[in-house]
């Protein structure tokens, strides 16, 4: 990756409905080299994928709950299972296997602490295996930002 490939993934991270016109012109390319060069990130798999940015509140989720999670055992058949789990859970967005104090931190996104308390009651508190779990609200974003590029 050079520069200009780093020119257009900024482009990208920015408006990922830019048209070939608009981000060649960004970054002084025509829209066939632009392409190109787009095409090979996508297949080096710098380029994951496209997507929407939606509003939570908007979509009536107004909370988001950073949850520490303690696992009684951590073979390998376990993690898999507890990865498998947390990923048919939709109110978990993002879910980390972290070191330190506890083992996974996870981003879930509901309506409000009853709806949490719906999700922990229906789903979290009957994953086997959590030793314990923590959970802190969010109360305001401080910063949200894409990837830096250098």
């Amino acid at each position: 990756m050079d520069t200009i490939d780093r020119k257009i993934l900024k482009v990208l991270q920015g408006n990922a409905r830019a048209s070939l016109q608009e981000v060649g012109q960004a970054v002084g390319l025509s829209p066939s080299p632009c392409w190109g060069r787009i095409r090979k990130m996508e297949e080096a798999g710098v380029i994951e994928g496209y997507t929407v940015r939606l509003n939570p509140q908007a979509l009536g989720l107004h909370d988001t709950v950073l949850v520490q999670v303690t696992l009684d055992s951590h073979s390998d058949n376990t993690l898999e299972k507890f990865g498998e789990t947390l990923a048919s859970i939709p109110e978990v967005m993002e879910a980390y296997l972290v070191s330190g104090d506890y083992d996974y931190l996870l981003r879930i996104a509901v309506r409000d602490t009853r709806d949490y308390e719906r999700l922990l009651r229906e789903r979290l508190y009957k994953i086997k295996g959590i030793r314990h779990s923590k959970s802190s609200f969010v109360l305001r974003t401080l910063k949200r930002s894409d990837l830096p590029l250098g």
